[in-house]
């Protein structure tokens, strides 16, 4: 079941353009969104939840447009970027405090799961965190609302091994129960663990939209892993 539909978006800088941007998510399954620096990413991501307003295109969430349903929508995204960089001098409980207004499908037994499973300290505030422990202060909030999407930019950024591992895994339990997650990564050994969907997006183009292994199929070569297919991909659109 497609809960997200991406068509046509087109959002047009003096130096970039995203073209025509396509693609759809479903329930209970894990897209990896790859491309380099500067392919779209972040636009699209940002377009996606109308902190970026785009050119043309439709963006639909739960079969509604996000255009006119923004408000309902959002209360079922889970959305975090790499780092946080709001209330920097409050106290984790105070900001959690302010978040949950937001949400009438807050869920303070997950919030107290997820606390302790990211070893996350209340009485901290992130301006004392380090930026992997940022990086769950993040999650903790974007997770603890029920949320049926998590659209994730670069969620294991700064994470030590460990807790990338963690985290990867947690994505695997949450698709179980019919979450969809949708992350960006520069890691792509991250995609290749949990992944199920690739999403390839290189000069603001989406050059592939499709399962994991239907990318293999198509793009890799002579036992390639994926990063090696990514950096060969790569190098032949630099190329061209």
């Amino acid at each position: 079941m497609s809960i997200v539909t991406v068509r046509d978006l087109v959002k047009e800088y003096p130096a970039f353009r995203l073209n025509s941007v396509s693609f759809s998510l479903e329930a209970g399954r894990i897209s990896g969104f790859i491309g380099r620096n500067g392919a779209g990413k972040t636009t699209t991501i940002k377009s996606m939840l109308n902190l970026v307003h785009p050119d043309s295109g439709e963006i639909y969430f739960f079969d509604k447009p996000l255009s006119e349903y923004e408000t309902e929508i959002k209360k079922r995204i889970g959305y975090s970027t790499g780092t946080v960089n709001w209330y920097p001098r409050k106290k984790i409980r105070d900001i959690a405090e302010v978040v949950k207004c937001f949400y009438d499908t807050w869920d303070e037994e997950a919030y107290r799961r997820y606390l302790a499973m990211f070893r996350l300290d209340e009485d901290k505030t992130p301006l004392e965190l380090s930026e992997g422990m940022k990086v769950k202060c993040n999650l903790l909030l974007a997770l603890s609302h029920k949320a049926e999407i998590l659209i994730l930019d670069e969620p294991t950024s700064g994470l030590d091994p460990f807790s990338r591992d963690e985290l990867l895994e947690l994505f695997i339990e949450l698709k179980k129960t019919g979450v969809a997650i949708f992350f960006s990564t520069h890691i792509i050994s991250d995609i290749e663990k949990c992944a199920d969907d690739i999403i390839y997006i290189s000069g603001g183009k989406i050059i592939a939209a499709m399962p994991k292994a239907d990318f293999a199929n198509r793009f890799s070569i002579n036992g390639e892993n994926l990063e090696q297919t990514f950096l060969r991909l790569e190098r032949g659109a630099q190329n061209d």
